[in-house]
């Protein structure tokens, strides 16, 4: 695992994508504050940009690095959080401008698993997550159901994890609104 992770932080740094495992499901990644890959994984997933994609952070700690006013609620809900839960934060900043919804918000995971844990740290920067896909194709739960389309468009596939058989569960997602208003988008 540890020249896996050094090979993906190697591929990130130079602002290249990877296709890699999470906490979810297999997603593609970039550094989350590099507007050029954003635009790149845009064009591979053959998505609109005005559809925001979220990123995956190892630390809350970390989260005033990247919004603007933390909702207090929001401290609550990561740390009671026993399985995936994306947060929509109003606010966004530090991060790439490609990669913010119109209405200036971000996603934001929190991940527990081992592989993103460490690459997260390693890198020290958010990494964008999205199901590796094209745009309105289901999501891939396995390694072995992404397209040979999608792989052939990665600087670095993660040779970890690729044999996993075990089910990932998607997120839940809520958005936080300034004022304390909770929209749960996916239970």
């Amino acid at each position: 695992m540890h020249n896996d992770i050094k090979k993906a932080v190697d591929v990130l740094k130079s602002g290249g994508i990877i296709l890699y495992p999470t906490d979810t499901i297999w997603g593609i990644g970039c550094d989350a504050t590099n507007p050029e890959a954003v635009a790149r994984i845009y064009q591979i997933k053959q998505r609109e940009d005005s559809k925001s994609m979220l990123v995956l952070m190892e630390n809350p700690a970390l989260l005033e690095r990247y919004v603007n006013d933390v909702p207090e609620i929001a401290w609550d809900l990561v740390e009671i959080s026993t399985t995936p839960l994306t947060v929509i934060y109003p606010g966004a900043k530090n991060l790439a401008s490609n990669l913010i919804a119109e209405d200036g918000s971000i996603g934001i995971r929190f991940t527990k698993e081992e592989f993103t844990q460490k690459l997260l740290q390693r890198f020290r920067r958010p990494i964008v997550s999205t199901s590796a896909n094209l745009s309105g194709q289901k999501s891939p739960v396995f390694f072995n159901e992404i397209s040979e389309e999608i792989k052939n468009q990665m600087d670095y596939i993660v040779e970890y994890r690729q044999d996993d058989v075990n089910p990932a569960q998607p997120s839940s997602i809520i958005k936080l609104w300034p004022g304390g208003r909770i929209d749960i988008i996916r239970k």
